[in-house]
């Protein structure tokens, strides 16, 4: 049996366009001598498609699109695809296509409501599992969250005779979540004695980018195949379904065990009279390091940004700093360089280092530049409130003053000419309101909003690697951070080391350790204290910043979620 894993990049709510990538799809996996191809889940609408659920003429659309491509299957080929079903209420769904025809429709059964999902909001869990009969081999289909639990239908599926698990996906990336996934898939491969067949989504939505990265694993929970990460990719796989029957004659373990529920059997109508294709072989795409599967993910994140939603060009004030530097690299990566302009607004304290490494930067990523200082602006400011601010010493006002301005070039800028605006602050900044509102936060995206410091600096050193070239000047990487709003200023008059202050910021914010449990992990208690203070007093903040890529396994907004009126505080005592 050859499979085909139909990785592609589908856009929420462009059903038609959708299709069509599904029938282009389709046709190369047939050529190739596809038995079975499998698309992501939600294929039709795109994932998630949030309240557009909530519209009766979105769900008619994407059951006229699922019939449309259905037109385009042949007999003897057999498709996976995800939809919304509408049976008295929504369904999470996958179809089973062969010959023109809706032959089945799955319903998922377990419907994530943790971290990004929010799948209860519009779906009703399904019953029931269900196998294709494809004239001997038995294969179980299932969707996404379905093969994530222990027991379910892949259990079921395989107790009653599945030599083939195959679930659509469309699971959201963060770093280092793909080697968990492929463990975990390994493993029910090896318990249920099957090949597990995993075809994920690819692209970015919003602050959600899907990796990629669909899997084949043997019964013996082997990996045997791996598509591209980060692009899309038709992966081909033969299978041999009568590897896990040689497993099971050998394993009589699964023989004590009953599936709590039947799994009904669907008669997929076959052609005996196809020629044998050629072996394809095995391909196994190599994954990144963790410093690159971020880097691909900001990039591909911003790069559907844009595309998706029609924005051609970005702008973005580039300081001479780390987070700067790299929010344009990406950007370059992302867009083309041709596409990016970089603004330099330095002030009286603006170090000669910074304009010389700004200026550095803008010439190896190819990018245009305007320089806009900032002093008659803030000198006009200083003349305008010297009455309402008369007898009051210069402070962190002051300081923000300069932040705003650059922001309101950056806006202008991008009301002139149509550029969107790339705000390019960091997680741990983020974390604990070292931003200025309407300043240095404002813009249009965030590319870096999800990555803390001490990461910014190891996917810098990446992307000099991965392009052969110091594309980020030495001296940048090197610094020490300052936000250069006042003389000899340094991020550590405000914070701790980054060193200190990340694994801080991780502990209580992505796993919700309480100050007592970071305390007792070596941290100075003092520190701790301030940090977690810092964190909860910054929710109006961030809850004010543009959206940005989810890399982190905890980021702030549609995943971490605080109320701003909150009297809960673990500082006292």
């Amino acid at each position: 049996m050859r499979a085909a894993l139909a990785q592609i990049n589908t856009t929420v709510g462009d059903v038609w366009g959708n299709v069509e990538r599904m029938k282009g799809a389709l046709e190369r996996a047939v050529d190739a001598g596809a038995d079975l191809v499998a698309f992501p889940e939600l294929t039709v609408t795109g994932y998630p498609p949030e309240d557009l659920l909530m519209r009766p003429s979105f769900i008619q659309e994407n059951l006229e699109g699922l019939a449309e491509f259905a037109r385009a299957v042949p007999e003897g080929v057999v498709c996976a695809a995800g939809f919304v079903d509408l049976h008295g209420d929504l369904f999470n769904a996958c179809a089973v296509v062969s010959g023109g025809e809706v032959l089945h429709r799955y319903h998922k059964r377990y419907l994530p409501n943790y971290g990004v999902f929010d799948e209860n909001r519009y779906f009703r869990e399904g019953t029931g599992s269900a196998m294709l009969d494809l004239g001997g081999p038995l294969v179980g289909v299932s969707v996404c969250e379905d093969i994530w639990y222990p027991g379910g239908p892949a259990r079921e599926q395989a107790l009653a005779g599945a030599s083939v698990l195959l679930n659509i996906s469309a699971s959201p990336y963060h770093r280092q979540k793909g080697a968990f996934r492929e463990r975990m898939l390994g493993v029910r491969a090896s318990d249920y004695e099957c090949y597990v067949v995993f075809c994920n989504l690819i692209g970015g939505q919003d602050e959600l980018v899907f990796d990629g990265h669909s899997v084949v694993f043997d019964p013996e929970g082997r990996l045997v195949a791996r598509a591209k990460p980060f692009e899309e990719d038709l992966l081909l796989a033969d299978l041999h379904p009568s590897a896990s029957l040689i497993q099971r004659l050998h394993d009589p373990r699964p023989r004590k065990e009953n599936p709590e529920h039947d799994s009904e059997i669907i008669p997929v109508p076959t052609r005996g009279d196809r020629p044998a294709a050629p072996d394809v072989g095995t391909r196994v795409s190599p994954y990144p390091s963790e410093e690159g599967e971020v880097l691909e993910a900001l990039v591909l994140g911003l790069r559907d940004y844009f595309r998706k939603n029609g924005f051609s060009r970005a702008v973005l004030g580039l300081s001479g700093g780390i987070d700067s530097a790299l929010a344009a690299a990406v950007a370059v990566r992302a867009l083309g360089p041709e596409n990016v302009t970089g603004v330099l607004m330095p002030s009286r304290y603006t170090s000669d280092l910074s304009n010389t490494d700004a200026a550095a930067l803008a010439k190896n990523l190819g990018v245009d530049t305007q320089t806009i200082p900032i002093g008659p602006a803030f000198d006009a400011y200083g003349e305008m409130l010297a009455g309402a601010f008369k007898g009051l010493p210069e402070d962190v006002t002051e300081e923000n003053l300069q932040s705003r301005i650059r922001g309101n070039i950056l806006m202008a800028l991008s009301n002139k000419f149509g550029w969107i605006v790339l705000s390019t602050g960091n997680k741990s900044e983020m974390s604990v309101g070292y931003s200025t509102l309407y300043g240095d936060s404002a813009g249009g995206f965030a590319v870096i909003k999800d990555v803390p410091k001490n990461l910014v600096y190891r996917v810098s050193r990446e992307v000099n690697r991965v392009e052969g070239r110091e594309m980020i000047p030495e001296s940048v990487l090197d610094k020490e951070p300052s936000a250069e709003l006042r003389e000899d200023q340094r991020d550590t008059d405000s914070l701790p080391p980054y060193e200190v202050l990340d694994p801080i910021l991780e502990a209580y914010i992505e796993e919700d350790k309480g100050i007592s449990e970071i305390v007792a992990a070596g941290f100075d208690e003092d520190d701790v204290r301030r940090i977690v203070g810092l964190v909860d007093r910054a929710e109006y903040k961030r809850r004010q910043a543009p959206i940005g890529i989810k890399v982190t396994g905890r980021a702030f907004g549609r995943d971490r979620r605080m109320p701003i009126t909150n009297r809960f505080s673990e500082r006292r005592g």
